[in-house]
């Protein structure tokens, strides 16, 4: 299978979603935020010096999926219809899941903007909490549903 993203020179251009159909399409993406218990503590306690983090983390995932194409060079400015952005403590970690869903109808998916809405998120639980905790790690990041568009479906 070819990589779209290139010509036939080899540069890279954006895809042309001219031909492509328009439908309803939905991508889900997770990732998590490791910290210390300390710093779960503090975030779930509501202790945060700089307010309320799962809240301001999950305003922040709804802006990143709306700026998607801004950050990322070649992808399409779609009209998203929805972006629904849930934090999860998860003391198991200890730490934070973080899974966004984004809606669109159009010609093309929205898999970077649900990826781009983790990150966004789980960078702004760093910011929050790294007055406290510099060591916390991000991972996880991936799609894990994609549907709508001739491809169709796809789980993790």
């Amino acid at each position: 299978m070819a990589l779209t993203h290139f010509d036939g020179k080899g540069d890279a251009h954006m895809v042309d979603v001219s031909d492509k159909a328009v439908t309803s399409r939905i991508a889900t993406a997770e990732g998590h935020i490791t910290m210390a218990q300390e710093t779960f503590d503090i975030i779930s306690e509501g202790r945060a010096k700089k307010g309320d983090v799962l809240s301001v983390a999950r305003l922040a995932g709804i802006m990143g999926a709306k700026k998607t194409p801004d950050l990322i060079p070649l992808c399409h400015p779609l009209p998203v219809t929805k972006v629904a952005v849930e934090l999860t403590l998860d003391p198991d970690l200890p730490g934070v899941r973080v899974e966004a869903t984004v809606k669109t109808t159009g010609q093309t998916g929205v898999e970077m903007e649900a990826l781009t809405a983790v990150s966004t998120a789980a960078l702004t639980v760093y910011d929050m909490a790294k007055a406290v905790d510099k060591a916390m790690a991000i991972g996880g990041i991936r799609v894990i549903l994609k549907d709508g568009g001739k491809s169709g479906r796809y789980e993790a």
